[in-house]
């Protein structure tokens, strides 16, 4: 399936602090939003120790098993408290340069799976994102039914994936059946006058029946429809409840395996992770 091309035009308005936006597509449909608006889940990571059992549960293995995640990475996720704990308001996830399981790296991977998940919305986090090649964290979305149907028949929506050695950009991407993995639907952010790993951002995606929309900092830099991905051959699969993952990844085929410039342990902050209806 080709990328899809578009043409985005932003009014943006501040009205007794919610945020609207009418967003301008190649088809000339109109979407308007209102959003931060019904909180619905939040974790501020205002409690040290342990991420909230609650709210959080983990991926534990290696990369390279392709148990779940695939892309024959080289860490080995964990949930010890070296590699993901809360601290001074944060949630912590570290990549370390160390053998365990058979890996040469460990870290952590989050997720909401069976916990909180939701069907449309708007899904945000706070983030300070490490610095290094071969580092590939992101803030993400699988559909509740991946059990059931499998990837990329679940859906995947990329609100934040990143790449260490490139940290002025970060991409938002769709996966679903004809257009996952390489053929994914994918668009490139990048921020002006500063990078990533030296300060916060915050991360979100608007999600409704008929369109999903990206922003860095309230500022919308994607927006895909239902009737693009129709016209080009696709299947729109986001009309289920999702669930939100963190997590940082080293090496794979995507983004590459760490090189000598990349120092380790290395560390994604997040400070809050939000959800309005």
């Amino acid at each position: 399936m080709k990328n899809i091309n578009y043409k985005i035009s932003v009014l943006s308005l501040a009205i007794i602090g919610l945020t609207v936006g009418t967003y301008s597509c190649d088809n000339d449909e109109k979407q308007t939003v209102v959003t931060k608006f019904n909180l619905v889940f939040e974790d501020e990571f205002d409690v040290n120790g342990a991420p909230d059992a609650a709210k959080w549960s983990y991926d534990i293995g290696r990369g390279s098993d392709n148990n779940g995640w695939g892309n024959n990475e080289l860490q080995f996720y964990t949930d010890r408290p070296e590699n993901v704990v809360v601290q001074n308001g944060y949630l912590i996830i570290t990549a370390k340069q160390e053998a365990l399981g058979g890996a040469s790296y460990t870290s952590a991977r989050l997720k909401t799976k069976n916990l909180f998940d939701q069907k449309y919305g708007r899904f945000e986090a706070r983030i300070k994102l490490p610095l290094g090649k071969g580092l590939w964290p992101a803030f993400w979305m699988l559909g509740s039914n991946i059990d059931q149907v499998g990837w990329p028949k679940c859906g995947e929506i990329d609100i934040m994936e990143y790449l260490g050695n490139s940290p002025t950009q970060i991409l938002g991407t769709l996966h679903g059946p004809q257009f996952s993995g390489a053929e994914s639907i994918s668009k490139t952010y990048t921020l002006p006058n500063s990078r990533f790993d030296n300060e916060f951002h915050v991360f979100g995606v608007e999600w409704s029946e008929n369109y999903i929309n990206w922003y860095v900092d309230d500022v919308l830099y994607n927006q895909i429809t239902k009737k693009q991905v129709e016209a080009e051959g696709g299947e729109w699969v986001f009309d289920n409840s999702f669930f939100m993952i963190l997590n940082m990844a080293v090496g794979g085929n995507l983004p590459g395996s760490p090189n000598s410039s990349t120092t380790f342990p290395q560390r994604m902050l997040v400070d809050y992770v939000r959800v309005y209806q």
